[in-house]
């Protein structure tokens, strides 16, 4: 359908590298696999390192390059902005590009704390202009098949959830101190980066969260400082090291709004976890488990099997009737990572194309952002955090 009566979007997207990589792909491929009337086209790519970023465009496929955001957002012939940057540089590009009348599309966590969410949320808002946050594991069809499950009332009423996310790649003392291990940045560690994620799909799956206690720990205080870092990887001086201010993992339990109660573990210190985001929900009827490591399959319980058959089956979410399944291969040709961000991809421009914010958008960031704040609270205060308190009073302080 490339050049048959579909609208283009221009995109502009600010960074290049692991999630640049992952974004720049499903623009390239959706088209290949969806029909949509509106059709993404790469025009720019923007980073600080000319000869990095120039590099990257041509492998992507990108038309051209900036090395300045600001001259980026300028430009008319961009409709999109698409933000891969670290999370300290959010709010401000996205701000300036909701003023500039850009769409945009951010990299989660949405901001540094739930004052700069709410900023940035505001700006789309007042500028009228299209606006999405990445969370791409919701867009796994298991993940959308779990979700029409709790909907319909498969599983009752929902009791619980537990959910974690479980990486091990920096537990070696000598692993630099990448960008990702510095507050300045990245706001905080394994919390914001892993967190994120399962307390949007807890959001999304079993609903908004009412209270938190939480706690949070660093176990490795110091870390030779880094040279070059790309990705989840990094090279280390000889010698001189930096503290870490952030923490190397996140625990936290959780009340929900409609009852339900969850446990939360976020860490980069579980030996033998690559990418262990997984969840397990328990309902009066029956119970559902997802595991990210295996994403196309969906565990699946209910109470009422015939006893001494009773047990949880495996459901390979491929088939036709699956979400965004159809688009791709016969059943159980499996699908992979990176098609999350593709089916993303498809709301983000049904979005565009129809003039609405796709979910997650910028208001769940807001949400996701409470939760994560109230955890850290937690943490010092050693006390429960109710969140609708926390949006109240920064509400307040955010008016003043």
């Amino acid at each position: 359908m490339v050049g048959v009566n579909r609208k283009q979007l221009r995109i502009g997207m600010i960074g290049y590298k692991f999630m640049g990589k992952a974004h720049s792909h499903a623009y390239r491929d959706v088209s290949f696999y969806f029909n949509t009337n509106v059709e993404p086209v790469l025009q720019a790519i923007c980073g600080r390192n000319e000869e990095g970023v120039k590099e990257s465009a041509a492998k992507m496929g990108w038309l051209g390059y900036e090395t300045d955001w600001r001259t980026l957002i300028k430009r008319d012939d961009i409709d999109l902005i698409d933000i891969v940057t670290p999370n300290n540089s959010h709010a401000e590009i996205a701000i300036a590009a909701a003023e500039a009348g850009k769409h945009i599309y951010c990299e989660k966590p949405l901001a540094m704390t739930l004052e700069q969410s709410k900023r940035m949320l505001e700006a789309v808002e007042k500028n009228g202009v299209i606006h999405m946050i990445n969370h791409n594991y919701r867009f796994a069809p298991a993940v959308q098949h779990a979700k029409k499950l709790i909907e319909s009332g498969r599983l009752g009423k929902i009791f619980h959830i537990r959910a974690t996310y479980l990486q091990d790649w920096i537990m070696d003392p000598q692993f630099p101190l990448v960008w990702r291990l510095s507050k300045d940045v990245c706001g905080s560690g394994a919390h914001g980066d892993l967190a994120a994620h399962i307390v949007d799909l807890a959001r999304f799956l079993v609903g908004e969260f009412k209270e938190v206690n939480g706690i949070m720990e660093t176990f490795i205080k110091e870390r030779p400082i880094v040279e070059a870092s790309s990705g989840l990887s990094g090279k280390a001086t000889s010698h001189k090291v930096g503290r870490v201010d952030v923490d190397d993992a996140s625990v936290f339990i959780a009340r929900f709004e409609n009852g339900a109660i969850g446990t939360f573990e976020a860490t980069r210190f579980a030996g033998g976890n690559r990418n262990g985001n997984r969840f397990e929900i328990n309902g009066e009827k029956g119970s559902i488990r997802w595991d990210a490591e295996n994403m196309n399959n969906l565990q699946l319980y209910f109470h009422d099997d015939e006893p001494g058959l009773q047990g949880f089956r495996t459901i390979n979410c491929t088939e036709e009737m699956h979400s965004y399944a159809d688009a791709y291969w016969p059943a159980a040709h499996i699908i992979g990572y990176e098609h999350t961000f593709i089916n993303l991809m498809v709301e983000l421009l049904n979005g565009v194309d129809k003039g609405y914010s796709p979910s997650p958008n910028f208001i769940d960031g807001v949400r996701n952002q409470a939760v994560l704040e109230a955890v850290e609270q937690s943490s010092y205060t050693k006390q429960w955090i109710s969140i609708s308190d926390l949006l109240q009073k920064s509400e307040q302080s955010f008016r003043v």
